[in-house]
């Protein structure tokens, strides 16, 4: 119940948001909630409130015609809720996907933005900036149940990376290895002359005989 006493409460007015709405997501449904209390007074903000999928208005019946304006404004801006773009907490929500998978599958295509938006966050000056997604492209990807598909997908590249990254690394060993060779086989041509230094004279002293 808002800031209202429930005995001062006499004009309520609830509506039902629809699954195309929600898409099944509880972060979904407050965001819609928050969405529709910034399109509202200020003074009228918190007098809408929402359980589950039901948005329900209520104000005391002194406040008669502030309670109708507000439920024109919410009754106008439901005309067209299902359309209202799936912000990044929400997609999250609804795909059952992590951050880090969101960013790269945003970043490969995969998940297609519908643009961004920008927005100042409560108390500070600094705005973000942020893709948001069609709710109608969202619920298709739900529908057809790709984001395992998707899974398997990056799981395979990661094993294919790690495969090349391991030849990659032998093939530098190998190489290696072969110098070291090579600068062996050198050396062994020249150490008989380093030993042999002196020869003539080890013979010509008859140690040989």
């Amino acid at each position: 119940m808002p800031k209202h006493e429930k005995n001062d409460v006499e004009l309520v007015k609830t509506w039902v948001l629809p699954p195309g709405a929600t898409l099944g997501s509880s972060i979904r449904a407050k965001g819609i909630l928050l969405e529709l209390r910034a399109r509202l007074l200020v003074a009228s903000k918190q007098s809408l409130d929402i359980e589950q999928v039901e948005l329900t208005l209520s104000m005391p019946a002194s406040a008669k015609t502030e309670f109708h304006a507000a439920a024109s404004v919410v009754a106008n801006a439901l005309e067209d809720i299902e359309s209202l773009p799936v912000i990044p907490r929400e997609i999250q929500d609804i795909l059952s996907i992590k951050t880090n998978e969101r960013h790269r599958w945003l970043k490969d295509g995969r998940l297609p933005s519908a643009g961004t938006r920008t927005v100042k966050l409560r108390g500070r000056a600094r705005k973000i900036t942020f893709h948001v997604f069609d709710p109608r492209v969202v619920e298709d990807l739900l529908d057809r149940g790709v984001v395992e598909e998707w899974r398997e997908e990056d799981a395979a590249a990661a094993e294919n990376r790690r495969r090349a990254a391991y030849k990659a690394k032998l093939t530098r060993s190998l190489k290696k290895g072969k110098t070291v060779k090579a600068d062996t086989v050198a050396g062994s041509d020249e150490a008989p002359r380093t030993e042999l230094a002196g020869w003539e004279e080890f013979g010509r002293d008859g140690l040989l005989r």
